[in-house]
């Protein structure tokens, strides 16, 4: 059994980013709702702020002791937030602006588990650009069944499933519309899982079975098939061997606080990690805040230890 950090703190003055102008921002202005009502629940003072309405630079930060981020995709998750935040002096949940864009970019996190030894599946990283003859190609080389997505995008957004040249133009067709960029890689078939991690503690181990070939974002957000298993029937070493994938997977990228990385169990049970997410959605549905409560951690107690994790490195540092 995992000890997990979580303490009674004093009264803090936190300002929750949440909004902002990415193609996600529906889903974190939901988060940043639900962030709010568990500070404000537990005596915290929360302030919403919308960075596509306020510029960060012209915020009285002395008013706050942190800040809190729940924006997702784009500036909020790729580093540029956390950057101006840094030159501001400003104490930040989250990961640093290193790990952000590392793990925003797909293609770069693949690069860094590589580098690591972590277990990911085979890619090719292409451009809208590039000729589609030299597209198909790639694809033909890793081998058909093929994973579509824009290389830097969450929640499933743009993402496809290709089982031939003609279906791969158009997931890419889809992809390219998010971005210029899009990966191109090997599905792996078997069980999807999800990590939390309260910085490189992993939390209870989700299974997510979606009835249908891919973990879309309807099946995310708003599916009432989807499903989410806590008791997943796997034998104690191999559930290990995946939250251990999940903790270098995180440790290779440098990330810090909360995290979510998502793991495909193939049919041999060799883990796959394929992504980490350095700001995971805090929606009433969110997977995240489900391991969490799995291992007794309220909504509440996991906001409080993001920002008293984030206050301490402040400090440390």
């Amino acid at each position: 059994m995992h000890s997990y950090p979580v303490e009674d703190f004093r009264s803090l003055r936190v300002a929750v980013l949440a909004g902002g102008e990415s193609s996600e921002r529906q889903i974190s202005i939901v988060s940043g709702w639900q962030v709010v009502s568990a500070l404000e629940s537990v005596g915290h003072e929360p302030t919403w702020i919308d960075p596509a309405e306020s510029e960060l630079e012209s915020i009285d930060w002395t008013k706050y002791d942190a800040c809190f981020i729940a924006l997702h995709g784009g500036a909020g998750e790729d580093g540029r937030v956390q950057q101006r935040l840094e030159r501001l002096g400003v104490p930040y949940t989250s990961s640093g602006p290193a790990a952000s864009w590392l793990a925003m970019s797909k293609s770069a996190s693949k690069e860094r588990f590589s580098q690591a030894g972590v277990p990911t599946p085979d890619y090719a990283l292409v451009h809208c650009r590039e000729p589609a003859k030299h597209t198909a190609a790639r694809a033909a080389k890793i081998g058909y069944p093929v994973v579509v997505k824009p290389d830097s995008h969450g929640s499933s957004l743009g993402v496809g499933i290709a089982d031939s040249p003609r279906r791969l133009k158009d997931c890419l067709s889809e992809s390219f519309a998010l971005d210029a960029y899009a990966i191109v890689e090997r599905l792996v078939r078997g069980r999807e899982f999800t990590v939390a991690l309260l910085g490189r503690r992993p939390l209870p181990l989700l299974e997510v079975v979606a009835h249908e070939q891919l973990f879309s974002f309807d099946a995310k957000y708003s599916s009432s098939t989807t499903e989410y298993r806590f008791d997943t029937g796997l034998p104690p070493a191999i559930e290990g061997a995946i939250s251990l994938a999940a903790v270098s997977a995180a440790a290779a990228l440098g990330t810090r606080g909360l995290v979510r990385v998502d793991v495909m169990l193939d049919e041999r049970n060799q883990p796959w990690v394929l992504e980490v997410n350095t700001v995971p959605g805090l929606t009433a549905r969110s997977l995240a805040p489900q391991a969490a409560e799995r291992a007794g951690i309220t909504m509440a107690a996991l906001c409080s230890w993001m920002i008293h994790d984030c206050l301490l490195r402040e400090t440390v540092a």
